[in-house]
């Protein structure tokens, strides 16, 4: 950030907190009643339901189709949606292409390409999910389709819609944080990732985040996300990362690890810490970005600002409301704040209403209705998609693997 950026946020003052905060809740709350956008969503596994679910909450959105190759995954989908025709095939559900305006891609990794290419090709817009493939060449295929469509393609790297990441980010680029000294980052879960199955080929099929042929593992899989919001933030992509992997508590036949910790390095030195487990649960999954004059951090639908002791004081800070985090207190960044102060009900609006998905749902279907600016294009997608794929292969060869220039554009 400029010296010129600090003093005009400086010169807003307490103007620019007010604004943020008078945005009314109800803005987070998509309505499309007057487009009736049609939608149809392949991969019927956990994200796609959870799609399902986020899209359901949305006046004037129909979804009018379910696709999925796994015949059981199909039928729970279908009668999730209610009144939707279900698929077993990506190419059964474009012959009924004009029944539908765009599609939500949430099939594995790597699937994405053929899927995406085929939707694009057929005039669909398109959501898919990240990362964007599990190979370099994948995910710049991805992009060359979508530069010369005239269709919308989003990547679902969610931070970049959320309103408490967009919220974080304004103050990040302020005076309040100033330098960046690190970052910190973690995915912790207790959970296994293996999907039962009846028969060894549906096994295959549903446990292909275990198998390394195809899968980015945790540092891909789930870092791609957090390494983007840190790129959100800051502008910036790693030169390189180390990384290590074991595993410490899932010793069923698996090859995946399942914990991980990278260190990636930035082009001014800066470092991020990251690490993911699905053997402990603790904190979460969060990203903290230390700065000179304060850290911040966010948890999808969360956000604290923590300020130095020697930080100059903005004004706004006596109007906040705080937290007490061990032996530091966080002034917690909330969307809508001083409209819910008004309303005695401050404490109530810590947080978003929704997960990360329904934001990040929602601009999709603004661009395509309302030719809004695509919040995260195919080329922002692969940026982060490249430092994952480069996270997975440092954790699967314990090597350091080098991010440069080049291997951020599609040419």
């Amino acid at each position: 950030m400029t010296d010129n950026d600090r003093r005009t946020f400086l010169g807003q003052g307490a103007g620019l907190m007010a604004g943020l905060a008078l945005m009314p809740t109800n803005v987070f709350a998509y309505d499309f009643s007057s487009a009736a956008v049609r939608v149809a969503i392949i991969g019927a596994g956990r994200q796609g339901r959870t799609i399902l679910g986020e899209l359901q909450k949305m006046d004037g959105v129909s979804v009018v189709g379910i696709c999925d190759e796994d015949e059981r995954r199909l039928s729970s989908g279908v009668r999730r949606a209610r009144d939707t025709k279900g698929f077993g095939s990506v190419d059964e559900l474009l012959k009924a292409g004009q029944e539908f305006d765009a599609v939500c891609i949430a099939t594995p990794t790597h699937t994405h390409r053929v899927v995406a290419e085929a939707c694009i090709a057929a005039g669909k817009h398109v959501f898919c999910e990240a990362p964007l493939a599990h190979k370099v060449e994948d995910a710049a295929a991805i992009v060359r389709a979508a530069r010369g469509a005239k269709v919308i393609v989003q990547v679902g790297l969610m931070a970049r819609s959320n309103p408490v990441y967009q919220l974080a980010r304004s103050f990040y680029r302020s005076d309040a944080v100033r330098d960046l000294v690190s970052v910190y980052g973690q995915n912790h879960e207790k959970t296994s990732w293996r999907v039962p199955a009846g028969d060894p080929a549906r096994e295959k099929a549903l446990n292909w985040k275990l198998n390394p042929e195809v899968s980015l593992g945790l540092a891909g899989e789930l870092g791609t996300h957090q390494f983007d919001s840190v790129a959100y933030f800051t502008g910036r992509y790693p030169t390189s990362v180390r990384g290590v992997g074991s595993i410490r508590l899932h010793n069923d036949g698996r090859e995946m690890a399942d914990t991980v910790a990278c260190h990636l390095v930035y082009k001014n030195k800066v470092v991020m810490s990251y690490d993911a487990t699905l053997a402990n649960s603790y904190g979460g999954a969060f990203e903290t970005l230390f700065g000179t004059n304060a850290a911040i951090k966010i948890a999808e639908t969360h956000a604290w600002m923590f300020k130095e002791a020697d930080a100059p004081t903005q004004g706004w800070e006596v109007y906040a409301n705080r937290q007490q985090f061990h032996n530091d207190e966080g002034i917690t960044l909330i969307s809508g704040a001083t409209k819910l102060a008004e309303q005695g009900k401050l404490q109530e609006g810590i947080g978003l209403p929704h997960p990360g998905t329904y934001y990040a749902l929602g601009d999709f279907l603004k661009s395509v209705t309302d030719d809004a600016d695509v919040v995260c294009s195919a080329e922002e997608g692969y940026r982060s998609t490249i430092v994952g794929i480069a996270a997975a292969q440092a954790v699967r060869t314990g090597e350091e693997v080098a991010i440069t220039e080049d291997m951020l554009r599609v040419s």
